[in-house]
């Protein structure tokens, strides 16, 4: 960490603290108060606005990120917990500017429609495929459960998902 960095966030008012976190893959400097959410820091300091605040009490998913692999709600995750773990939001699913192949995947079934749930169902749909690259619809089904979408419908985020794991 660079030491004209930790000064500029010192100057940043009420910062209890300054913690390193690893958000898709580079280490960012941060200064967080005790009781700032992982998808506070991400959003306002990080200015990473993938995951979204829907509910703010982990009813919707809107706010998944991958926490060391697994999925978690941004919204219930306390910044300084996180230290020392690798966050990877939507934003870090995308390689050198390409999207990944489950998120091409939602824009090609149609699987998109406001777009507002798209980044939690993306990332909880990585998840899974990383854990079990053959998952049954009923898998799938489970592993959205906690990710809610007022649009589509759910069918056509099942056939996205349904069609990346064919790809394999």
């Amino acid at each position: 960490m660079k030491r004209g960095n930790v000064k500029n966030l010192e100057k940043e008012k009420g910062s209890g603290q300054i913690i390193s976190l690893i958000v898709n893959g580079e280490e960012h400097p941060v200064a967080v108060d005790d009781r700032d959410t992982l998808l506070d820091v991400l959003r306002n300091k990080l200015s990473l606005t993938g995951a979204k605040e829907g509910c703010g009490t982990g009813e919707c998913g809107a706010c998944t990120v991958l926490l060391d692999g697994q999925p978690v709600l941004a919204c219930l995750t306390l910044a300084v917990g996180v230290v020392g773990k690798k966050v990877t939001t939507i934003e870090g699913l995308a390689v050198n500017g390409r999207l990944s192949p489950l998120q091409r995947a939602f824009i090609d079934h149609g699987a998109v429609q406001c777009g507002f749930c798209s980044p939690g169902m993306i990332v909880s749909a990585t998840a899974l495929l990383s854990a079990n690259t053959k998952p049954s619809r009923e898998d799938i089904q489970k592993a959205l459960e906690g990710n809610l979408c007022r649009c589509t419908g759910y069918n056509k985020i099942i056939e996205a998902i349904e069609s990346v794991k064919d790809q394999e």
